[in-house]
């Protein structure tokens, strides 16, 4: 049995998310139908982690066996011909049997992007917002969760997770282009919604409607209902996923 990993891209718009649901189309599920296809057995694929409905991925990692060798070069072109144009194949390549697309990475990124100025071509990947914002009072913020080992304060409620520590080694925001930013966040695992509702959170402290020691009582907290909204799936991309 060989183990390959797959490093793949998708626009998450029209899916219900990484992980097969009962309720809807997932990236998962249309590539286990697409390697199933070709290699004529049944080929489940485990993901590097679960992103949400609407959730996009510049890279994703996934691990799946075979029983037999396989031409690597080959299977990436046939699957780029086989799954649909939001989802891209981008290598194939054999690794050990100990490797694992999840417990094996060390690092994951994720860019959260924002825009003030009205931009017909980033509304689709990317969230507009209409009122100026403190981004030197926001990095502060940001940098303080460096040291925060804790983060229930933005972890969804009622998930099934064991533990709500995290190690988070860069979170801050990026300027791009004049009106466009986006925010940066890396960490060895994130919960459920966690992106999403730091970056509200930190609207908040950059619109002045919380102040830092405010954010920090937030973190120490550790109650959702405390921090700030879960901002739009759209602008979420999974960034990297490092080994």
């Amino acid at each position: 049995m060989q183990r390959y990993f797959i490093w793949l891209s998708f626009d998450g718009t029209r899916y219900h998310g990484w992980q097969v649901q009962p309720n809807g189309d997932t990236v998962q599920e249309e590539l286990e139908r697409a390697l199933s296809l070709i290699l004529r057995v049944h080929t489940g694929v485990v993901g590097a982690g679960r992103t949400d409905a609407g959730v996009h991925a510049r890279v994703m990692v996934a691990h799946f066996d075979a029983c037999t060798t396989l031409d690597t070069e080959q299977l990436t072109y046939r699957l780029n011909r086989l799954l649909p144009q939001d989802i891209a194949i981008h290598a194939i390549k054999p690794v050990s049997s100990d490797m694992h697309a999840r417990f094996s990475a060390r690092w994951r990124t994720y860019h959260y992007y924002i825009h003030t100025v009205k931009d017909p071509f980033s509304r689709a990947f990317s969230c507009e917002l209409h009122y100026p914002l403190d981004f030197t009072l926001m990095n502060e913020a940001a940098s303080r969760l460096l040291a925060v080992d804790d983060f229930a304060a933005f972890c969804k409620t009622h998930t099934d997770v064991k533990t709500t520590l995290c190690q988070v080694v860069e979170a801050r925001w990026v300027e791009g282009a004049e009106g466009h930013w986006y925010f940066i966040i890396r960490a060895n695992r994130f919960l459920r919604n966690m992106v999403r509702a730091v970056v509200g959170t930190l609207i908040d402290v950059g619109r002045h409607r919380i102040s830092l020691e405010a954010f920090d009582q937030i973190v120490a907290g550790r109650r959702r209902t405390e921090a700030g909204e879960s901002m739009p799936a759209e602008a979420l991309f999974l960034e990297n996923v490092e080994y």
